[in-house]
């Protein structure tokens, strides 16, 4: 009678998932042990790291699921952890058994990586990547965003999450998860937040392929680059670490900044990366008390931005969306709540849900393509 318990145990087990990793934990050798007497189950459970924060969610998972087995009136749970030869075997069951590697950049990806790109700073880049982030989350979309700006990330504060750090699992770690969406950024490793940090380019290029390889990323739908903004190390880096990478341009209205935000399509164009739109950021807004069109910055940046993109690869590159100037999407930067999130509803937050139902769906056939489904 009992074995036929600690097998329904077992099944039950295999029902919970790892909240950080997403895998059932038999699979990830987290279920050291299993007994049952006397209608106790008496369970031991190894984390992968002492300490593991996610040890009050596992043990309230694990006693929901045993308790559900009909025999079980009871659950008695201990917490172990992980020796170097386990955690060595979680972090081959994660990367599929081969070594460290960048997985968006394997021929088997499914994932889609977009590059937000600028040609200066202060246009808006990093609030229109966590709102079409936010987007793309809503319509169902596994997303991850990485933080490239390495001198001046701010994801961290335009999605809530700053102060807080991923669970490492020796060289390997984990995004942080807020709404859905999976979030690296350099300032997670800093001793300080208020650090600068002051690297030059090889080291440029290893921070972005650290931050790419050492994530368990899981399956992306999309994974969405913050860049620095110009053409510096990381843009010429993304496209050769990414080589399938596509390239979004954020621009704002004035002509003066489409002249300069063309040199961020140039790079792309230069390194082969597939320029897939533009996005005018800080458009005209619709003045709430005369019901006046305001265009505090011009108007026709973006659309001379996406005519000079196209002449320059010799196909259309369209401008996807006007972003509105609402106040409401900078309170949403500074409070950690996107507007996407926020207000849903409002002009500049439907524009961003326009902009990610024109760019998600694929161009190419995936006919021939090796899919990651189990049976």
């Amino acid at each position: 009678m009992s074995s036929v318990v600690i097998q329904e145990i077992n099944a039950a087990l295999a029902t919970v998932s790892d909240p950080e990793l997403h895998r059932p934990l038999p699979d990830l050798g987290m279920v050291e042990k299993v007994e049952f007497s006397n209608g106790k189950a008496e369970i031991k459970i190894l984390l992968t790291i002492s300490g593991c924060p996610m040890r009050d969610r596992l043990q309230k998972d694990v006693t929901e699921a045993v308790l559900k087995v009909s025999a079980v009136n009871q659950v008695a749970l201990e917490f172990g952890v992980m020796n170097e030869a386990q955690r060595d075997n979680v972090k081959k069951l994660l990367r599929g058994g081969r070594e460290k590697f960048i997985p968006f950049a394997q021929p088997d990806s499914l994932t889609r990586v977009w590059g937000i790109s600028s040609g200066k700073g202060g246009v808006g880049k990093s609030s229109v990547t966590v709102n079409l982030a936010a987007a793309l989350s809503a319509r169902g979309f596994k997303v991850g965003v990485l933080d490239a700006d390495v001198y001046g990330h701010s994801i961290p504060r335009l999605l809530g999450i700053e102060g807080q750090r991923p669970t490492a699992i020796d060289q390997t770690f984990i995004p942080i998860e807020v709404n859905g969406i999976k979030v690296v950024s350099i300032e997670m490793f800093k001793p300080d937040r208020a650090d600068p940090v002051a690297y030059r380019g090889p080291l440029l290029h290893r921070v972005l392929e650290q931050l790419l390889s050492d994530a368990y990323w899981g399956d992306l739908d999309f994974l969405l680059l913050d860049l620095p903004p110009g053409t510096g190390d990381i843009a010429i880096s993304l496209g050769q670490l990414i080589p399938a990478s596509e390239i979004v341009v954020v621009t704002t209205p004035q002509i003066a900044a489409a002249e300069v935000a063309e040199r961020a399509g140039r790079i792309a164009h230069q390194l082969k990366q597939h320029i897939i739109g533009v996005i005018e950021n800080m458009s005209a807004y619709t003045d709430a008390n005369t019901g006046v069109k305001v265009a505090l910055f011009g108007s026709g940046g973006g659309k001379e931005t996406a005519n000079r993109l196209s002449t320059l690869v010799g196909a259309q590159v369209p401008l996807v969306g006007e972003i509105p100037f609402e106040i409401q999407l900078r309170e949403g930067g500074d409070s950690g709540k996107p507007i996407v999130w926020q207000d849903p509803d409002s002009l500049a937050a439907q524009e961003f849900f326009k902009i990610v139902d024109a760019l998600a769906p694929r161009k190419k056939s995936l006919l021939g393509v090796r899919l990651g489904v189990s049976t």
